[in-house]
């Protein structure tokens, strides 16, 4: 039964990964092509996730308990660098959507299109 709720995690950010990807490739809309971006992103958060989660393990929070025992406690707790790593990666990508965004707000003002097709046909 973990086999199978494991897989659902890695299946449910393949997915996100692969609709984001799709989304990318096949959309002519500069919104839905930023929108595609950090749906990869996001996929790609909870499969960093899933790959540091451990069952019955818990958070490495200092308590009385944990530090009583500490040679028992150190293989109950969860590597917390795949956490610190995705929450930093979750602040880039929210910096980056924003960008992406205001800079496809500019490319409306001055070209009145968000269709990419007719912004590639605007060159010099």
């Amino acid at each position: 039964m973990d086999l199978v709720a494991n897989s659902m995690y890695y299946l449910g950010a393949g997915a996100l990964i692969l609709i984001g990807l799709y989304m990318v490739i096949t959309k002519n809309n500069l919104i839905k092509i930023i929108l595609g971006l950090s749906l990869v992103d996001t996929g790609t958060h909870v499969l960093l996730i899933a790959i540091g989660y451990v069952k019955g393990r818990t958070a490495p929070i200092l308590t009385e308990e944990l530090l009583e025992s500490v040679g028992e406690a150190i293989p109950k707790v969860v590597d917390p660098i795949p956490q610190a790593l995705v929450l930093t990666a979750i602040v880039i990508g929210v910096g980056v959507l924003a960008l992406g965004l205001s800079l496809a707000i500019k490319v409306y003002e001055h070209n009145g299109t968000l269709d990419v097709r007719k912004i590639r046909g605007l060159k010099w």
